[in-house]
């Protein structure tokens, strides 16, 4: 500060030593407003000594700086008080969000300070579908980028994602054990074949039950498992699967869990459509044949013919130099099925089945359904360990402490090893059929396992939802970018008309317009009894390929019987309930009726199928028939005058039928239709008739006057009729 005073003195020093005029005139005009002011009061007595001896400066000169060599320490004064901003301090610097790929929106929330609303707020006017999103719902990299972009904030990509990994806590199958500690166990046979072969009688044979007797229409619905005690003692365990073609997943599964496969075919209708698919099942598991052929004891049985046709498949039996054993048996004489019995023990011998009886159990779940006194019941066969009463399970995402267990009789028992089919009560859900079943140490551990596979299919379903949201964003960008250059060049008088014609174009649907559309689709209801029933019928529906027809939606399926949740959905959505094998009470029946619900029950799937084809046919628009009353050809063509008009009139011979003059007519020239209406006039020599059957002449007036007669054309008489449609669904059966 001194110096800078200083150099103020030299420069008023030179300012009244040559009385520089201009300059003084200009520092005048600088501080004219405050110089009598300060003039008048003075100097502050903090100022230093030599201001006073301005004092002694000549008038014009000492009015003039004084004031302005004040104002100028102030200045100095002032700045030098004032403290020095940084330079970083003057830039603002933006917050720094840390985002990875996938993130939700919840984790972006978070990661923004922000609550989740201010990200679907920065969300709103792009091209994603704010609907879609949910509080969990993965965010693809551009929308990341333009939620910190809008909060003005900058973007760091971090490699890993904050959150620690989740550890897995699945149950998985024991390490293969010490073959010393493995003991011999009874093999498990599947009974495999064309419906209606034989399967079911056969077995009932061989265990002296008559389980066929109970089938709805003696056809095998889903899969039993029994263990069969031989003369010779020993045990075979037996799956009995349906042979019908709505059960290809459940013969499937059966084979899966299967050492030998007992494929019966019928000596006098051999290899069908379902012995392949069984075939076929049976090399996919690896699992031996042995072959059953049936009903030997009629007259047109062919057994020979059976083992060429086999030979087709791959099936080579001893007699051509094959390893596959063939039995001639009859399952409704009882013929021969020891020594199918045998072969199967033989066939078991050289396969040397073991299992280990120790340890956590090991199995598979056969079949499940829910029974009304016991709750979700479970029938399985037992691979490994010994299963007893109080054992922890875990099977798909279910989970039970066993309460009960119970043979293929309902006898309780307290054991079950390996081979042995056993039923289980104590599931807390219903676990699907095919599902693993592992025993764990506690219930602690089962609800960790279980909550494991909920959180893997949570996340499977997340890369699936991201998937799928990404595809409407595409598409969305796409018809924006459509849009656009649909109406990008036009006038915007032009664009805004256009618009308003589309708008128009999109108007609700009135009430009739509704009905019409909405009588082509079918909602359907799906209630079994056990899951592998409605397991079948789903795959069954999977086959559909006529929605261009009536289309098929599948509104709810599940197992047990139909409740009042069933006939509510079923009367929201229009829709009809389908039940196979399970009951409907009174109270259900009387609210479905009050409420316009149909439903429908069957025991027997294809007829079930048969049922839902003529539903779907139904719903169909109905065709229009023309049905043929009368033809006749013109002989001659003249014209009547009628006051002033002149009517063209055709001189015509019935040929087939006959004429009616009420119904509608078409005029055929060359093979093509040039005209259809009806008759304004129909006559026999001069009197008016209604009809003129075969052989007659006539003669006849359209009511369209310009059209032109020929001699040779044919004039046709006929009614139209509506006709149901009939899908053209063939669901392979």
């Amino acid at each position: 500060m001194n110096q800078k005073l200083v150099k103020l003195e030299n420069l008023l020093h030179f300012l009244q030593t040559y009385k520089s005029h201009t300059i003084c005139r200009q520092l005048h005009s600088l501080g004219q407003r405050r110089t009598l002011v300060q003039w008048r009061h003075g100097f502050s007595s903090a100022y230093p000594v030599w201001t006073a001896q301005m004092c002694a400066w000549p008038w014009k000169t000492d009015v003039l700086i004084g004031p302005a060599l004040s104002k100028y320490r102030l200045l100095v004064t002032k700045e030098e008080k004032r403290p020095r901003k940084s330079q970083l301090s003057s830039t603002k610097t933006k917050k720094e969000v840390e985002v990875w790929i996938g993130m939700t929106v919840e984790e972006l929330a978070r990661a923004l300070e922000k609550d989740i609303d201010y990200v679907y707020e920065a969300l709103l006017n792009t091209a994603i579908d704010i609907d879609s999103l949910e509080v969990h719902s993965q965010l693809d990299e551009i929308w990341i980028k333009e939620v910190i972009k809008k909060a003005g904030m900058k973007l760091k990509w971090s490699k890993l994602k904050q959150d620690k990994v989740r550890e897995n806590k699945d149950a998985v199958r024991r390490p293969q054990a010490d073959p010393a500690l493995l003991t011999p166990r009874s093999p498990v046979v599947t009974i495999m074949g064309h419906v209606d072969h034989g399967k079911t009688t056969l077995l009932d044979k061989l265990r002296k039950t008559q389980v066929a007797a109970m089938e709805a229409g003696g056809i095998t619905q889903h899969i039993g498992a029994f263990l069969v005690s031989l003369p010779s003692g020993e045990k075979i365990t037996f799956l009995d699967t349906p042979g019908h073609a709505a059960f290809s997943a459940m013969r499937a599964r059966g084979a899966q869990v299967t050492d030998i496969v007992v494929l019966v075919v019928a000596a006098d209708d051999g290899v069908m459509k379902q012995t392949i698919e069984s075939i076929q099942h049976a090399k996919d598991a690896q699992v031996p044949i042995v072959l059953a052929i049936n009903k030997c004891d009629k007259a047109e049985a062919d057994p020979e013919k059976v083992k060429k046709e086999l030979l087709a498949y791959d099936v080579v039996c001893e007699d051509y130099g094959g390893d596959v054993q063939a039995v001639h048996v009859s399952a409704l004489t009882g013929d021969n099925l020891m020594a199918l019995a045998e072969a199967t023990t033989a066939l078991a011998e050289m396969l040397e089945l073991k299992a280990d009886p120790t340890g956590p159990v090991e199995g598979t779940v056969i079949e499940s359904f829910t029974d009304k006194g016991r709750g979700p019941v479970t029938t399985a066969i037992i691979q490994r360990g010994t299963l007893r009463k109080g054992s922890i399970l875990v099977a798909g995402k279910s989970w039970a402490k066993v309460r009960l267990m119970f043979d293929e009789n309902g006898k309780i028992i307290n054991e079950a090893y390996p081979s042995m089919p056993v039923g289980i009560i104590g599931w807390k859900d219903l676990p699907s059929a095919g599902d693993e079943i592992l025993e764990v140490e506690s219930e602690a551990r089962a609800r960790e396992v279980i909550n494991w596979r909920k959180f893997e299919q949570e996340q499977e379903k997340n890369k699936d939802d991201l998937k799928i949201l990404e595809e409407k964003r595409k598409e969305h960008q796409e018809a924006h970018r459509k849009t656009r250059e649909k109406y990008g060049t036009l006038h915007w008088k032009k664009r805004s008309f256009m618009k308003y014609l589309e708008r128009k174009e999109q108007r609700p649907l009135k009430p009739k317009e509704k009905i019409e559309r909405d009588s082509n689709v079918l909602p359907l209801i799906i209630k079994g009894d056990v899951d592998g029933s409605v397991e079948a019928i789903l795959n069954i529906m999977d086959t559909y390929d006529a929605s261009h027809e009536c289309q098929l939606d599948l509104v709810h399926y599940g197992v047990g019987d139909i409740s009042e949740n069933d006939v509510n959905l079923a009367e929201t959505f229009d829709g009809v309930i389908f039940g196979f094998n399970v009951n409907v009470s009174n109270v259900i029946q009387q609210s479905a009726a009050k409420k316009g619900v149909k439903i429908k029950l069957h025991k027997i799937i294809y007829h079930l199928i048969e049922d839902l084809q003529e539903e779907l046919s139904s719903r169909m628009p109905c065709t229009v028939e023309e049905h043929l009353i009368g033809e006749a050809s013109i002989l001659a063509t003249f014209s009547v005058t009628e006051g002033k008009k002149k009517i063209p009139v055709a001189g015509c011979r019935v040929q087939k039928g006959q004429l009616e003059k009420q119904k509608k007519f078409k005029l055929i020239h060359k093979g093509q239709v040039i005209w259809r209406g009806s008759l304004t006039s129909l006559k026999h020599h001069k009197d008016d008739i209604s009809v003129i059957k075969t052989g007659m002449d006539c003669g006849l007036s359209l009511d369209e006057e310009k059209v032109e007669f020929q001699v040779g054309d044919e004039i046709v008489c006929y009614e139209e009729k509506e006709v149901s449609a009939k899908t053209s669904w063939d669901p392979g059966f």
